[in-house]
């Protein structure tokens, strides 16, 4: 059985597949071509409409049989969203996508990160490949829900206020394929690389900035560490023939970009399968929410980018890195905003600000920077030193200790929240004993980023 993980893929088996997603979701279906858009209405299997060539969904199980497809079909995405219109995916566990094949053996699983914002999601997809099939897992949604759906499958679909929970919206006829959006066409079997830290080589810079620009955002510019980096990483993904942030090697993504020697306060990357050219790529990248969240954002200064083709599955592996480098000025704007903000949630809890510790703050961020130096995660470090310890050894006299440690987020608010979020991490941001807070945050390691709040009293 596979684990997947967001842009992984694996081999499907020859004959039907069933894929189930259990507890309170809704599962639809979209069959594509190689545009990228559907045929019409009988492309979209739902809840009201949940039979078409070579798909049926019963009792929320999606069988497919590729080979039964209408002529022309390349690609079926499988959709989920929350049974009961009135509850937000936010509200309901992550949803877990089962495949099975037609013994009923579990062929591949996957499980993605609990959505945010995102009212529908885009779970998988299952695409041709030559003579056979596979699966990718995606994780991606929208925010704006069925528009979204519209925007980039070429299916108009309108709310359907008649049926009571449970029911879906129903499609109406397409859309016109200048409303349309695009999904970038699988590349063919070859075996090739390529990487480009110029604008001139390959046009991917201009391609980029020319997307930024639209959405009000300043150029991005080549950094040859950063480079070296997505090169280093497409290559290893294209040796396995799989997407990971961790290859088989070993490493992550953030590795490679400290090891190239490009220090971070924050990245983004892109790791993806399929388009053979940089402007099919950045259309995949505009695509959905998620990924043109990152190809969008204002705040990446820098990027490095590459793209390998071949290994076991011929496929192309891209990898976009985006980055802010490290800067003391850049650390103390960014590790402020996380005291701001925590004290805005201290201030609507009744309670008086934290006030920032300098020494709890050279143990928040040694605490940070240790945990990539030595690739753990946790508030007992290999030494077997606690918080208090470290508070004591930087200096600090506070009578009481605490600490929130976080990975992988990349922005005061991304972090801040996710501590709000938790009962645990919570309770010490509004524990009204405590009023001074260190915050450290180091780029690297194996989750991207290492978050530390060290609190005293």
């Amino acid at each position: 059985m596979s684990e997947l993980v967001p842009g992984g893929n694996t081999p499907l088996p020859g004959g039907p597949v069933r894929l189930r997603v259990p507890g309170a979701f809704d599962v639809s279906a979209l069959v594509t071509d190689d545009g990228g858009k559907v045929g019409g209405d009988e492309d979209f299997v739902f809840y009201n409409q949940p039979d078409a060539p070579g798909l049926r969904l019963r009792d929320g199980t999606l069988t497919v049989e590729p080979a039964r497809l209408r002529p022309g079909a390349t690609r079926v995405t499988v959709v989920v969203s929350p049974s009961d219109p009135a509850t937000a995916l936010s509200a309901l566990p992550s949803p877990v996508l089962h495949v099975t094949d037609a013994a009923g053996r579990t062929t591949a699983r996957f499980t993605p990160a609990r959505p945010g914002r995102e009212t529908v999601l885009l779970l998988a997809e299952l695409y041709r490949r030559g003579g056979g099939w596979k699966l990718r897992a995606l994780g991606q949604g929208y925010a704006d829900g069925l528009a979204g759906l519209a925007r980039d499958f070429g299916v108009e679909v309108v709310e359907d206020t008649g049926p009571g929970p449970g029911a879906a919206p129903a499609p109406s006829a397409p859309l016109s394929a200048s409303d349309a959006g695009s999904v970038p066409v699988p590349a063919s079997a070859s075996a090739s690389a390529s990487a480009s830290a110029s604008e001139g080589s390959d046009g991917f810079l201009g391609l980029v900035n020319s997307a930024r620009s639209a959405a009000g955002s300043p150029a991005v510019r080549a950094d040859s560490r950063l480079v070296a980096a997505a090169r280093a990483h497409a290559a290893a993904m294209a040796a396995a023939g799989t997407l990971s942030v961790e290859t088989r090697d070993g490493v992550a993504v953030h590795q490679r970009v400290v090891s190239a020697g490009f220090a971070y306060l924050t990245v983004g990357e892109h790791l993806v399968s399929g388009p053979r050219t940089p402007a099919e790529f950045v259309a995949y990248c505009l695509r959905t929410e998620r990924t043109r969240r990152t190809l969008h954002d204002a705040s990446f200064t820098h990027a490095g980018w590459a793209q390998v083709t071949g290994g076991p599955s011929g496929d192309t592996y891209w990898t976009a890195l985006w980055a802010v480098p490290l800067t003391p000025d850049g650390l103390a704007r960014t590790t402020a905003e996380v005291l701001a903000l925590t004290n805005r949630e201290r201030a609507g809890a009744g309670l008086p600000a934290l006030a920032a510790d300098g020494r709890l703050a050279r143990a928040a961020q040694a605490h940070s920077t240790d945990m990539v130096a030595r690739d753990f995660y946790a508030h007992t470090d290999p030494d077997g030193g606690q918080p208090w310890d470290r508070a004591a050894a930087a200096g600090a006299t506070r009578r009481t200790v605490g600490e929130n440690i976080a990975c992988g987020q990349r922005s005061p608010a991304e972090v801040v929240e996710g501590w709000m979020n938790s009962p645990g991490h919570r309770a010490n941001i509004l524990k009204a004993e405590f009023t001074h807070l260190g915050v450290g945050l180091a780029g690297g390691g194996r989750a991207g980023t290492y978050w530390t709040q060290l609190f005293g009293g």
